[in-house]
């Protein structure tokens, strides 16, 4: 069974917690390098509940989608809490989601720019509701088990999240 897959069942409680909601959401794959969107397109039909997002991969990137002044990043690190938030209220409020979920890491293989550890990747979900993070851990410098493990960690806490805060009709 291939990775998107395996992942399809998650992406499908995300979206059904979604659409009882009224709502979208919009993505921000970090080290993840778009699973976690590719992921939600598993879903016929996403269109009703996913406007978008992208991959940001360089500083170019965050730029373009976030556009926030470089002052913003100021004294943050890639792969925690903080940055991890900004950019998911940034990808919701330019892509006018109700929700952001945005991810964070160092998927391990080269030196991360902001020197955050091989193998550690935060996601953050900010929407309606709140805001929310979930540090992922793997001690290990395997990239595409990382990538993997990151995306999968972002969905499994994007849809926990908003199986806590949905309406009673959310399918779980």
């Amino acid at each position: 069974m291939s990775w998107l897959e395996q992942t399809h069942p998650i992406a499908a409680r995300i979206a059904g917690h979604l659409r009882a909601r009224g709502e979208t959401i919009a993505v921000a794959d970090g080290a993840s390098g778009g699973l976690i969107a590719a992921s939600l397109l598993t879903v016929p039909g996403a269109l009703d509940f996913f406007v978008g997002g992208g991959v940001v991969y360089s500083f170019r990137a965050r730029d373009v989608l976030f556009a926030q002044p470089r002052d913003a990043y100021r004294g943050m690190r890639g792969a925690s809490e903080k940055y991890a938030l900004l950019q998911a209220r940034a990808i919701r409020d330019n892509f006018g989601a109700a929700w952001g979920l945005a991810e964070s890491g160092s998927v391990g293989g080269s030196t991360h720019p902001s020197g955050a550890p091989a193998g550690q990747s935060c996601a953050a979900l900010v929407g309606p509701d709140g805001e929310w993070t979930c540090l992922t851990q793997t001690g290990s410098d395997a990239r595409i088990p990382n990538m993997e493990a990151f995306a999968r960690a972002a969905l499994d806490f994007a849809k926990e999240t908003l199986a806590g805060v949905g309406p009673s009709t959310a399918s779980s």
